[in-house]
């Protein structure tokens, strides 16, 4: 794994540090704006807290994911986590087009990277 993206995902994981910033994975281009763990899970969790008693569920267990995700950011770095994230797969437009998600991946996956978000969008 890449020495300094990992530390650009701890200062994320422990400081709350965000930066915009793009990953190549398996050919794909990922851009987005860092964000924590944490932030990631909780983020998650209210998309489901609404739905059905499942969905509930599933929400409750990762609000309590997101508190661990806190509480062991000094730990192991597996994950890179991006929000307002777009994936660019061989050509202009992103998947989605229209709206911005958040997306997890494995840091060890990613083959490089830089700084700065694409923004296919013309003016």
């Amino acid at each position: 794994m890449d020495d300094l993206l990992l530390t650009l995902v701890k200062a994320a994981n422990q400081n709350d540090f965000s930066l915009d910033i793009t990953l190549n994975v398996n050919g794909a281009l990922v851009t987005g704006t860092t964000v924590s763990a944490q932030k990631y899970l909780e983020s998650i969790s209210r998309t489901l807290e609404d739905g059905n008693e499942t969905s509930q569920e599933i929400s409750q267990k990762l609000s309590k994911a997101s508190q661990s995700a806190k509480e062991s950011a000094q730990g192991e770095t597996r994950f890179v986590h991006l929000k307002d994230a777009q994936v660019y797969n061989g050509d202009s437009q992103p998947t989605p087009s229209e709206e911005k998600f958040y997306w997890r991946g494995k840091a060890e996956e990613v083959d490089g990277f830089f700084l700065g978000k694409i923004d296919a969008r013309v003016e």
